[in-house]
């Protein structure tokens, strides 16, 4: 049963017909007092609260209620809606307990959507089981893992894949955060939808609007044919933002809106959008750290973790370092065309005692190397120990990385983003910087998709 309470007969009438259209069992309550009698008596399956009963716009009288319900039924959820929204008092909502925060007037679809991803987030019951039964309900081959940590993540993933809940990755570089963004797509029911793939950390200040919204014709210099934007683009899907925590504070707040209202404006148009999307966010940032310090926006990050998984790095599961180094070898035995490839079982266990910074992408880093250098079919930790650089670069330092903790083009990316972040996007100035001539460097730019505004040069 799902219990609307606000003192509006307009509004809860709404409610009320909206829902039971959708064949929910509905209650509707005038007060904060026959609110909390039905709670006492019969605990509802979800609840939405008016922030307001009275002349008064504060929210006060709906957070104390929040407050009085969190104490009798503390893991229902509740969604919060009200005509005087405010940034403060949406986070203050969200730390006492509440689940999602709605404006009115509310989008039907935007509203209904969040009322079945809380609902199906309570129907689900944790049951721990082997990889073997993971996979044979779900989709997990491209994951590779056996560690109890791993197993909980995938079975995680699989209760909340179906759902439209916003799920937040954190963990180090090279950890396979991307992979599970792709894992949760796989086994949703958006699964033949578009999966849009997002790097925030490489779209400029200036052309964020055009990447994220669109632009049409004329919008700005050069712009010659309208664009789609990313969100168009994974519509009725998936969209993965990587890297927020290198978003800036102007970019956060026009992505709070599209997340919280679902509308977005194409740039040099004055039409609202509306948009249907699954929300997958990741970083190797401490988001937490960078709210208190006050980059990041605190009513963003509550609206981007409602699923918060965080993947252990590689160093916290040895046990399935030999599972990721037997699934390298494997696609290499066929790359390389040496079928006899094998790894002995002292460099295996001396693999399994390495930090590894890098994690996985370093893991197969070393091991592709190795392969290449060395002449034997079965790999010792000499083969291993000779590709392997132990001092790492220092923060500062002008020499390259560590061996195996970067790839030759995911150094060269990074290097033409800094000179173009370096030079304001003015490719002539960047390209004689790297080296490079005008073409050459657009040729790239287009290669590795990094955004670039011919007009800034």
């Amino acid at each position: 049963m799902i219990l609307v309470i606000d003192d509006d007969i307009a509004v809860r009438t709404s409610l009320l017909l909206l829902l039971k259209g959708q064949k929910y069992e509905v209650t509707g309550v005038e007060t904060p007092a026959e609110a909390l009698r039905i709670i006492k008596d019969n605990a509802p399956d979800l609840i939405i609260l008016d922030l307001n009963f009275s002349i008064s716009t504060s929210g006060e009288e709906g957070m104390a209620l929040l407050a009085q319900i969190k104490k009798i039924e503390p893991t229902v959820p509740v969604i919060l809606i009200t005509g005087w929204g405010s940034i403060a008092l949406a986070v203050q909502g969200m730390k006492m307990g509440a689940n999602d925060f709605i404006n009115k007037p509310w989008d039907n679809g935007h509203l209904l959507q969040s009322v079945k991803t809380l609902l199906d987030l309570q129907e689900q019951t944790v049951v721990n089981r082997t990889r073997k039964q993971l996979d044979k309900e779900y989709n997990f081959q491209h994951i590779i893992g056996e560690d109890p940590q791993m197993l909980q993540i995938l079975e995680t993933i699989g209760r909340v894949a179906g759902t439209d809940a916003s799920i937040l990755i954190m963990g180090e570089s090279g950890t396979g955060k991307e992979l599970i963004a792709e894992a949760v797509h796989q086994n949703s029911l958006r699964a033949n939808k578009p999966f849009i793939k997002v790097n925030l950390g490489g779209i400029s200040t200036s052309l964020f609007e055009s990447e994220m919204f669109g632009h049409i014709r004329g919008a700005f210099t050069d712009a010659r044919f309208d664009r789609a934007g990313r969100f168009e683009l994974a519509n009725k899907g998936t969209i993965f933002l990587d890297e927020i925590g290198d978003l800036d504070a102007s970019s956060q707040v026009k992505l709070l809106r599209v997340l919280q209202d679902r509308t977005y404006e194409v740039l040099g148009s004055s039409r609202t959008k509306t948009v249907d999307v699954r929300v997958v966010c990741a970083t190797n940032k401490n988001l937490g750290q960078m709210v208190n310090s006050g980059s990041f926006r605190e009513d963003l990050l509550y609206r981007i973790n409602l699923i918060t998984i965080t993947l252990p790095s590689l160093r916290d599961r040895p046990g399935d370092i030999p599972l990721l180094v037997n699934f390298f070898i494997n696609n290499l035995k066929q790359i390389y065309n040496r079928p006899e490839l094998t790894v002995s079982k002292s460099a295996m266990k001396w693999l399994q005692q390495l930090p590894l910074p890098g994690n996985i992408r370093q893991l197969k880093n070393l091991v592709e190397r190795s392969i290449l250098v060395s002449k034997t079919n079965e790999l010792g930790i000499d083969d291993f120990k000779s590709q392997l650089e132990q001092a790492p670069a220092k923060k500062g330092d002008t020499r390259v990385p560590a061996v195996g903790t970067i790839t030759l083009e995911e150094m060269e990316i990074e290097m033409i983003k800094k000179a173009m972040l370096y030079h304001k996007n003015k490719v002539s100035k960047a390209a004689t910087a790297l080296g490079l001539t005008r073409s050459a460097l657009y040729r790239r730019l287009d290669k590795f998709e990094i955004p670039y505004d011919e007009a800034e040069d």
